[in-house]
């Protein structure tokens, strides 16, 4: 049995069980049965439709108020919709074409927006570039690797830097286990997914 926790020490945190935890958990994350239509079951084991309802019931402590409302990020801020639909809409472009048909781009579309239009006190362009990451992360579990990152779009510093001729290079689908200083002997935990 394994738990993997892989976190960026930013905006991005990933979670991965292996198969011998399906239908053994339960919480925010869901249950991991495999049927997303139950993955809202709350602590009482209700299986439940709303969010907010959902999210109260797993609170740690009882002292804590309940939420009552979820406002829409980019309805509270209005200023921000235009310019997160804007940058999000690489998601549901030609860039992701390859993965288009292996994972439904919509709610990774709808959730870059929300994400983007939340972050409105600094941080947006990390916002974005994370969930644009969770599509790309998403695709290439699905077996479609692509290279988003440019110099204008979350970028990355090695990208003019020729191959073969510098020592580091940017690999939107790397393997999941490299020589390193931190690991000179190149040799990882075997669970670990191939990561940007």
């Amino acid at each position: 049995k394994h738990l993997l926790l892989i976190w960026n020490k930013k905006t991005t945190i990933m979670i991965k069980l292996s198969s011998t935890f399906k239908g053994k958990v339960c919480g925010l994350c869901g249950n991991y049965d495999g049927a997303i239509k139950n993955d809202f079951t709350t602590r009482s084991n209700a299986v439940v439709v709303n969010p907010t309802e959902f999210g109260n019931s797993w609170k740690l402590s009882s002292s804590c108020s309940d939420v009552n409302t979820t406002l829409n990020p980019c309805a509270l801020y209005s200023n921000r919709r235009a310019w997160a639909e804007k940058h999000c809409s690489i998601i549901k472009s030609e860039v992701f074409s390859a993965c288009h048909g292996k994972v439904e781009p919509e709610q990774y579309y709808e959730a870059c927006v929300a994400d983007t239009c939340a972050c409105n006190t600094g941080g947006d362009c990390e916002c974005f570039c994370s969930a644009v990451g969770a599509y790309a992360e998403a695709c290439n579990e699905a077996g479609a690797c692509v290279k988003w990152r440019t110099p204008t779009i979350c970028l990355f510093c090695d990208y003019y830097n020729p191959d073969g001729e510098c020592e580091w290079h940017y690999a939107p689908c790397g393997k999941p286990c490299m020589k390193t200083c931190r690991n000179p002997s190149g040799k990882c935990y075997n669970k670990l997914p191939p990561l940007e």
